[in-house]
């Protein structure tokens, strides 16, 4: 797939607006591959991703990928910001804090997606911005320079993303994690619609910050085992955090991954809210549709899915193709929640 973000990136570097030393050590947060990442082959690059199926695309091209770094100096910092300008923000602090001085902070952006903030957040902490355009995209940078580093405003935005209470102490979350501060109306109308009588080991898919599990432990005490699986380790880290009142009462595992690459199993029940975003705005419908795919893999014969999503996603005839029995369960607010049964034949 395209990624207009990522070629407007490196475009500096391939017009040598930007110039690198050939020995020059480069990390690049929030990490993507892609065929412009190519231009980068010849240093020696960290590449930060904490998103299971970029990261797997990256480890697949051949670069190095960790969940974070916490140490280090790098010659040069590439950013490819969240949506969250929280998040955004911190991660430009991160990249500041990471480069050497004399070396340069790259980030880039749609422009549809917070372009211009971003570069206007670069100006204002380093002193400056250059920018170059492409393809509805803005890649800003500018040297390190620290008699130019707003102190100030670097040392608040590096907590902007931190962990802390939500929903008066309820959960702990963090901006960039979806639905962050508040609980998912569609998760909710999911939940409302769950059976007491689920019992033995389940799956949630796409479990977040843990909302769905512990939902699922509160309103259904013969359920003995949850595997939470979620492609946004930071969100995995959270979710540990909000279901530790249950540690040694109910077996709980979390699993990093693609869900879409399948899961394991089997299970006698999953639930999920399935992403219907990735990287931009526009619908991923086939997420979902893999989602669904790997949950009928899952399951026990006679396994029960759980599904939300809000109600234009065409999930009905992968849902038919897959389950034996496909029933909707509510319609309210823009979602849907359905119950699919797996054949007892195994289908």
């Amino acid at each position: 797939m395209s990624d207009p973000a990522l070629d407007t990136l490196l475009l500096p570097l391939e017009l040598e607006a930007v110039e690198l030393a050939a020995d020059a050590r480069l990390l690049f947060l929030r990490a993507r591959a892609g065929r412009a990442l190519n231009t980068l082959s010849k240093h020696d690059i960290l590449c930060v991703q904490s998103f299971a199926p970029d990261r797997d695309a990256l480890q697949k091209a051949g670069f190095q990928v960790e969940a974070e770094i916490s140490t280090d100096t790098f010659d040069a910092v590439l950013v490819l910001p969240g949506r969250q300008r929280q998040e955004a923000r911190a991660q430009l602090a991160q990249a500041v804090t990471r480069v050497k001085p004399g070396g340069v902070v790259m980030a880039c952006a749609p422009n549809t997606e917070g372009a211009k903030t971003l570069e206007s957040d670069l100006a204002v902490l380093l002193g400056g911005a250059e920018k170059m355009t492409k393809s509805k995209c803005r890649v800003v940078w500018e040297t390190v320079r620290s008699a130019s580093v707003n102190a100030a405003l670097l040392k608040d935005w590096q907590a902007l993303d931190a962990a802390r209470p939500i929903l008066d102490g309820a959960y702990v979350s963090r901006p960039g994690i979806f639905a962050w501060d508040r609980i998912d109306p569609a998760s909710k109308l999911l939940v409302d619609h769950l059976p007491e009588t689920l019992k033995g080991r389940g799956a949630d898919l796409g479990a977040g910050f843990g909302y769905l599990t512990r939902a699922v432990f509160e309103k259904a005490s013969s359920v003995s085992a949850m595997d939470l699986y979620e492609a946004e380790k930071r969100a995995l880290d959270l979710a540990e955090q909000n279901l530790s009142a249950f540690k040694g009462k109910r077996v709980m595992n979390g699993i990093w991954c693609d869900v879409t690459k399948g899961i394991e199993g089997p299970y006698d029940f999953a639930v999920s809210n399935p992403p219907f975003h990735q990287a931009g705005k526009a619908d991923r419908a086939d997420v979902g549709q893999g989602f669904i795919r790997a949950a009928s893999a899952g399951l026990k014969p006679g396994g029960e899915f759980y599904l939300v999503a809000n109600r234009h996603l065409p999930y009905e005839q992968t849902l038919s193709q897959v389950f034996a029995d496909v029933v909707q369960l509510a319609d309210e607010g823009g979602y849907k929640v359905i119950r699919a049964v797996k054949s007892r034949g195994g289908r």
